[in-house]
Formats: C-alpha cells, structure tokens, sequence
C-alpha cells in the first residue's frame, strides 16, 4: 500500500478523503440507540409532514346538530315536498275558517248537520241539531222535502219536529224517494233553511 501510517497509527493518505469530516465510527460512549434520532410526541408535530389525505383523516369534525328542518330541506326532492305540504296545509285551513269544509248549517242560532241514506228503494234522513248559545232556537221546524226531477209531479212529503232548550239534539225520519238528490227546506216563523242532499246508498 503506498500511504504510511503516521505516528497515531492513522494512514497518513487519509486526510484527503472526500468525507473526512464523516465519522465512521461512533464515540465509545455514543447511546447507539438513540443517535440521530428525533422523537415527537406531538400528534400535531407528527402530522405536519404527512400527506393531505391523513391530515384530513385526523381532523376533528364537530358534530352537526339533529334539525327536523334541516332534514326536510336536505335535498331537492325533499325541500319541493315540504313546499307542498305547506301549501296543502294552508289551503285546508283557509277553506276551513272560511266554511267551505264545514257541512253544517245554521237556523237561528242552531247547528244543522244533515245526512241521509238510501236503503232497498227508501231514503231516511238525519238531522243532528247543536245550539250555538242560550239564545238558539227552540220550537216547531217545519221540514219539506221533494224530488229534483223536473217531469214529476209538485209531491212533497212535510214533517214537523221541535228543538228543545237542550244543546245537543239527533232526529230522523223516513222519506219516500228513491233519488240520488232531494230538495230539502227547514223553516220556523222567522227564517227559512233550503239546500241539496245526497243520500248514500248502502245497497
């Protein structure tokens, strides 16, 4: 070998190594297995260099409210629902409040609430009678009831009842007409009730 080792027991070439200032071997007293190394305890330390998609992994989400509203607006589909559930809702109310559901009537402060039905050829009618206040009607109801056909004979078949000073009242009686629609007109000695009715047929 052409390089000498000098007084220290070093070859003397060594000094020109490239990576002279490299230690090759590492001091007697060195703890090997910690040289070098950094440790992070740290969470957020560890994860500035990690890729996008863990950091993302490791973030905390809060944790959205339950919202029934929320829900039902969630999507497109479910927001046009609910528009027509509202709108539903608030046309049965108006038709409500302003009495085009209601199928009662009124005669000097009585409710009338009529109903008939049609069984094997004879019609019977119910008149259920609730007194609004104190001051309701009570006494003789002139009751005439005809047929709507125009070719048959001015027939009409009259009853008499009597409201009582009670609130609530149920009458019936039977008529002979065999249509699906009657002509019927309540009366006292002030004011006069007429409408239409339809009787169900139960055969």
């Amino acid at each position: 070998m052409s390089d000498e080792l000098n007084e220290n027991g070093e070859q003397s070439g060594s000094d020109n190594r490239p990576n002279k200032n490299y230690k090759l071997s590492k001091p007697d007293n060195a703890d090997s297995s910690h040289e070098g190394l950094t440790f992070y305890y740290s969470r957020e330390r560890r994860l500035e260099n990690a890729p996008k998609e863990v950091q993302d992994l490791y973030k905390e989400q809060k944790k959205s409210r339950f919202s029934i509203f929320g829900t039902l607006v969630a999507d497109r589909p479910r927001r046009i629902l609910f528009v027509i559930i509202v709108i539903l809702c608030a046309a049965i109310i108006t038709l409500t409040i302003t009495g085009y559901l209601d199928p009662s009537h009124t005669l000097d402060g009585n409710k009338i609430v009529l109903s008939a039905i049609n069984v094997s050829g004879e019609t019977y009618i119910k008149i259920t009678k609730t007194a609004r206040n104190d001051k309701a009607y009570a006494g003789a109801i002139d009751i005439v009831v005809s047929s709507l056909k125009p070719n048959e004979q001015n027939d009409v078949f009259a009853h008499r009842i009597f409201f009582t000073m009670e609130k609530e009242e149920v009458y019936s009686f039977k008529v002979p007409y065999n249509e699906p629609e009657l002509l019927m007109v309540l009366q006292n000695e002030k004011n006069t009730l007429q409408l239409k009715i339809k009787p169900e047929k139960l055969d």
